[in-house]
């Protein structure tokens, strides 16, 4: 079975700055920041390494009790927040993710720099609960390698637990940040990076991405990689 591995911000959908309300709402109710740091990037980060440069900065103890403090918090306010954002799930996405699950060799999956509860609350706000089978999440790493690992490690586990897929044969990483491709390379992925986040075509190509969209709307040549890695996958269980 072959596994397609989806950033969420950027590239599933845009939550109308949903995230950073809530980190703004969370360390001034929780920690009492008035003034939150500026320049604090996002894109292609966990929120786990976003919250631990908010506390340094801001001179609060990045500690396992503070994370937990601001997680907590983060999580109680994040449905309320998302309600409030204007957002929308990207051009193409819906399309390209019946698609996919046509497929019954291929399997969906999330690698993303949200909490598991983040990922799971956008998700099902923007609809598209139950559609990723397992993930990657930025609870317990600040390294988004490491997120990648886990993600790789959650599809060999449920393709493991599939009667009838013996393997994981191979991995895609689709995402719209230079961050989505490192970790894409680090875990051996074919990468697709799509020009839908902050970050410009330009700084994508010089990522070198094995693929490189404007949006989701034309995955052709994706889809095409998708089913060649499975005739690959295929020809290698066949051999003696």
């Amino acid at each position: 079975m072959y596994a397609v591995l989806f950033d969420i911000d950027g590239t599933l959908l845009q939550s109308g700055g949903a995230g950073h309300v809530a980190f703004a709402e969370t360390f001034r109710e929780a920690f009492h920041l008035t003034k939150f740091p500026e320049g604090v990037a996002f894109a292609g980060r966990s929120d786990r390494a976003i919250a631990q440069e908010i506390m340094l900065r801001a001179g609060i103890e990045p500690s396992l009790a503070n994370w937990q403090r601001f997680h907590a918090d983060y999580c109680g306010r994040l449905d309320n927040v998302l309600s409030a954002c204007e957002g929308a799930v990207l051009p193409g996405v819906l399309e390209l993710l019946d698609r996919l699950e046509e497929d019954s060799h291929t399997a969906l999956g999330l690698l993303t720099g949200n909490t598991n509860f983040g990922a799971q609350a956008k998700t099902t706000a923007y609809g598209l609960a139950g559609r990723f089978l397992f993930g990657g999440y930025g609870d317990q790493r600040a390294d988004r390698d490491d997120i990648a690992a886990d993600a790789r490690r959650a599809a060999k586990e449920f393709i493991a637990a599939e009667d009838n897929e013996p393997s994981l044969c191979g991995v895609m990483v689709i995402g719209d940040t230079p961050a989505d491709i490192r970790c894409g390379r680090a875990i051996d992925a074919f990468v697709v990076a799509v020009a839908t986040g902050g970050s410009s075509r330009d700084e994508l190509a010089a990522c070198q991405p094995d693929l490189l969209l404007e949006d989701l709307t034309d995955t052709e040549a994706l889809l095409a990689e998708v089913s060649a890695a499975e005739r690959r996958c295929l020809e290698l269980a066949t051999q003696p």
